[in-house]
């Protein structure tokens, strides 16, 4: 009987020894053959848009380094919310990889019941870029600077209208945190889309607006709109000579930003490949380029730096939303 039972013992140890052997050794396996199939980004806006560029940007350097078609799949329904739950069920195999950007993390504190978590249902890959906007008004505006423009609107509580793209946009929390951040009452008009908002700034219907670097250049360059400050904490290579917020109301920022995930559970082996493949493609002249020609800086990260950005970046998005009364248009 004792030899039988050492019998076992034996075998089970070795059984049990060879299948942590067997374990170790599948990720870097996972890791080495993926991908096995076509690869699917899925983009939470619609075609045209920045993350659906952003993502055939990405697709086509990894599509080029591994032999795989990449396909991107623009998910603009239910502003994102559609998209993100069918990123959140897919397989856990590097196959199914989702764009999130500021947008999204808006959306995510905006709504009370979604179907899916941030932070709980994927696994970060890396940032890719940043986008800041410019704080632009009408040129009758009697503000030259950021400073000259805090004190205008506390003189005039509520006489100052600025537009955005929509309740909850990007633009519009980055003015309510300006505002927060520096005592001002100003009134928020809401439009639908960055256009018509712009549009109505030129005309003079609203004082002032906070616009994505591309969409609002020309009109600052042709004398239409006055450039007061940029929304990043340091000045942006996209436009030098305008000074930050931050320059005269320390610690502010608000940035637009693109970052890729996978779903959770996705082995590491396959999250550092990606990571590594697409690093590698943002540090090349030629990308890079090609990301600032879309008014974004590239910038890549760990996965561990994004997991740790995403946090801080919902609950900032949280306050935000909770102090604007942003709801869901």
């Amino acid at each position: 009987m004792r030899l039988s039972l050492y019998s076992v013992f034996s075998v089970l140890s070795v059984a049990i020894g060879l299948l942590g052997t067997g374990l170790f050794a599948v990720a870097p396996a996972e890791a080495q053959d993926y991908p096995v199939r076509p690869i699917r980004i899925i983009a939470l806006s619609s075609p045209g848009s920045g993350p659906d560029i952003v993502g055939r940007l990405i697709g086509s350097k990894l599509a080029e380094a591994w032999g795989q078609q990449v396909i991107v799949d623009p998910r603009p329904a239910a502003t994102g919310i559609v998209g993100t739950e069918i990123a959140s069920n897919a397989a856990p195999d590097g196959h199914t990889l989702v764009i999130v950007t500021s947008q999204a993390v808006i959306v995510s504190v905006m709504y009370e019941k979604l179907p899916f978590n941030l932070i709980r249902d994927f696994a970060p890959i890396t940032l890719v870029a940043s986008t800041p906007f410019i704080l632009a008004v009408h040129p009758a505006v009697p503000a030259a600077s950021i400073k000259e423009l805090v004190a205008l609107a506390k003189s005039k509580p509520g006489a100052l209208r600025y537009g955005s793209g929509g309740s909850g946009s990007p633009p519009h929390l980055s003015a309510e945190i300006f505002k927060s951040m520096t005592g001002t009452d100003m009134l928020h008009v809401p439009y639908k889309g960055i256009t018509p908002a712009m549009i109505d700034a030129v005309a003079g219907e609203v004082q002032m607006l906070i616009s994505v670097i591309p969409a609002v250049l020309p009109t600052i360059k042709s004398g239409r709109l006055r450039a007061l400050g940029v929304t990043s904490a340091k000045r942006t290579a996209l436009v030098p000579d305008i000074p930050t917020i931050a320059e005269s109301v320390p610690g502010y920022e608000f940035i637009g930003w693109y970052s890729l995930f996978a779903p959770a559970k996705t082995p590491a082996g396959i999250i550092n490949k990606l990571n590594a493949e697409i690093g590698k493609s943002l540090s090349t002249p030629e990308f890079r380029e090609r990301f600032i020609a879309l008014g974004a800086e590239p910038s890549t990260s760990t996965p561990q730096e994004l997991a740790g950005y995403l946090r801080v970046q919902t609950e900032k998005m949280r306050k935000a939303v909770k102090d604007s009364g942003a709801r869901p248009d």
